[in-house]
């Protein structure tokens, strides 16, 4: 029987924030900020493919927008949960479900939203000029990067983050 080896040392390193991003606006700011002005230094690389990859894209991203639906007493009496999978679709599902007048009939109660308990993910591939591909994941509450083995890459992303006032 064939056992497993060790090929790489890929490693993990997270970054709880003290105080969760403010709001989807922010959080775009921040993922946007990372992708255009490309602190960690990536670098764009032509795939197996033969197309051309950036230096730093999205990955995987989804939004999770919540909506209470509040009684005459004040009672939270239902919840409404969507998730979405980008920031359009998250701010257009909010919306709709915040103006249906049929579902807030359903429920018994008035629709309001729930930015508190809402969620965001985004997680970004980038590519390193030593050539490790590795993700910095963001949500609303902690900074993640994955998929590394070179320590100057985790030196490099968290003296950026140290410069970024909301992931402190």
């Amino acid at each position: 029987m064939a056992d497993f080896v060790q090929k790489t040392a890929n490693k993990t390193a997270v970054r709880d924030l003290a105080v969760p991003i403010a709001d989807i606006s922010a959080f775009d700011t921040l993922v946007e900020s990372v992708i255009d002005d490309n602190p960690f230094g990536c670098v764009g690389y032509t795939g197996s493919d033969g197309v051309a990859v950036p230096a730093v894209v999205r990955n995987r991203e989804h939004y999770t927008a919540k909506v209470d639906f509040i009684d005459g007493e004040g009672k939270r009496i239902g919840t409404v949960s969507l998730q979405a999978p980008s920031i359009a679709a998250y701010e257009a599902n909010a919306s709709e479900t915040m103006n249906n007048i049929a579902l807030a009939a359903a429920m018994g109660g008035e629709a309001v939203r729930n930015s508190p308990a809402e969620t965001y993910y985004a997680q970004l591939r980038c590519h390193d000029p030593s050539g490790d591909d590795y993700c910095v994941t963001f949500t609303k509450k902690t900074v993640r990067l994955s998929s590394r083995e070179d320590e100057t890459i985790r030196d490099k992303v968290e003296t950026w983050a140290d410069t970024v006032g909301t992931l402190e």
